[in-house]
């Protein structure tokens, strides 16, 4: 799937993304910086997991997610401000492409999330 550019350009800029999960003891809900990610050449996100233990139990449980950000400062739908809705299928990884290529960015980083989307909505 191929990322929008206006969500490109919100990713370079400050902002906090939100990453909803669903587990075996309900939803959990973590955030992240917008300018922490990354677009692999094949369209799936790449997220530094520096912690995120819980948000890899639910992963584990049920690979699905959602992913929500947005800035001030792009133009949006209906003037100043853009956000989207993400739906995809995640995973965690620990080594390999991917993985280098956040850890050469992100020292600090244990793993890899890579979101597949299967969706993706601008919202405002």
């Amino acid at each position: 799937m191929t990322i929008p550019e206006t969500l490109q350009e919100i990713m370079k800029q400050d902002g906090v993304v939100a990453i909803a999960t669903l587990g075996s003891e309900g939803p959990h809900l973590v955030n992240t910086w917008n300018s922490y990610l990354r677009v692999s050449a094949e369209g799936k996100l790449l997220i530094p997991a520096g912690y995120l233990h819980k948000t890899e139990a639910n992963v584990a449980y049920n690979p699905e997610v959602l992913i929500t950000l947005g800035s001030s400062k792009v133009k949006g739908l209906h003037g100043p401000g853009a956000g989207f809705l993400i739906k995809g299928k995640a995973e965690f990884l620990f080594e390999g492409a991917e993985f280098d290529l956040l850890k050469a960015k992100f020292s600090w980083l244990r793993a890899a999330l890579v979101v597949t989307p299967t969706e993706i909505d601008q919202t405002w």
